[in-house]
């Protein structure tokens, strides 16, 4: 099976698009999902597996890179539709059980939750299939096997499937037609070695082509990897520079912002383009993310 069988979902998030990602691969009966997206963008999801002939019960499987509401909020309402869900062992609970995920993300978007994310359900418990480190997942003749790549978050798979690595975030965020990414940092588990070591054990992988859930299939993954490590090494050595003068939550994200802001203002982005990215990675999130990292990893090590 060629990898040009992959089907770039584009979700529609907020009426924009080439902000998430679903990646359809069939074979078969087999209708594979990486990525459910959010509640909010099921009827975009529709919309794209309608294109392609398919309804969002004909979904037989879906992978979650990791549980954070873009990605997987859509998770529970495909499994009651019949789809088979896979995800990392320490996401798996709070699918079954989202109480602690939905009131820690309702703390940070307050009454904005239901318009950016819509619906989350739980995912029906004879659905969920938890994914170990190294696991083969063969669904029919496909074949992907899950890494375990934290960094972003404790609970972060990537999938390597054919010549392909589905990076879900610890592949930053990047826009087709751009030479720029952003790596997404929020709270409460970045954690910038830990993601070291993950570029570290990818660059060991074999794969041609990488698809980060913001957006897109890229043929480039030895340079796609070397920007996420610079961005960390850049939010690092910013994050040295900024805390010694121990700003507030709202100082930092205020500088953080202005910082990034003039990084997508040399790359010559235009204002379509950065909204895209601020939909992505909302830059508030990973200034939150940064002082978390900073008061919690940095400061105790």
């Amino acid at each position: 099976m060629a990898t040009n069988s992959i089907v770039t979902i584009d979700l529609n998030f907020q009426n924009r698009s080439q902000a998430i990602a679903s990646y359809l691969i069939r074979d078969g009966d087999a209708v594979v999902l990486v990525e459910s997206g959010p509640g909010s963008c099921l009827a975009g999801l529709e919309a794209g597996l309608r294109t392609n002939g398919l309804s969002l019960t004909d979904v037989t499987h879906v992978l979650l890179t990791h549980i954070h509401l873009d990605h997987a909020g859509a998770a529970g309402r495909l499994s009651r539709y019949g789809a088979q869900i896979y995800v990392h062992p320490i996401g798996a609970p709070h699918l079954l059980n989202p109480e602690k995920l939905l009131a820690s993300a309702t703390r940070i978007y307050g009454d904005r939750m239901e318009s950016l994310w819509g619906e989350f359900l739980p995912v029906e418990q004879d659905k969920l299939h938890v994914v170990n480190d190294a696991e083969e997942i063969r669904i029919g003749n496909l074949r992907f096997v899950a890494l375990s790549t934290p960094g972003h978050a404790e609970h972060h798979h990537v999938y390597l499937f054919e010549d392909v690595c589905f990076s879900g975030d610890v592949g930053g965020v990047r826009i087709p037609g751009y030479p720029y990414l952003r790596v997404p940092m929020p709270p409460p588990e970045l954690h910038i070695e830990r993601w070291r070591s993950t570029l570290k054990r990818l660059r060991q992988q074999k794969f041609a082509r990488i698809a980060p859930t913001h957006f897109g299939l890229f043929d480039d993954p030895v340079w796609h990897l070397g920007e996420v490590e610079k961005g960390l090494d850049a939010a690092e050595r910013w994050l040295e520079q900024v805390m010694p003068a121990d700003p507030s939550v709202d100082e930092l994200r205020v500088r953080f912002t202005e910082w990034m802001e003039a990084q997508g203002r040399e790359q010559g982005l235009d204002p379509a383009v950065i909204k895209s990215y601020e939909l992505a990675n909302p830059l508030g999130m990973s200034a939150d993310g940064l002082m978390r990292y900073w008061k919690k990893v940095r400061m105790v090590a």
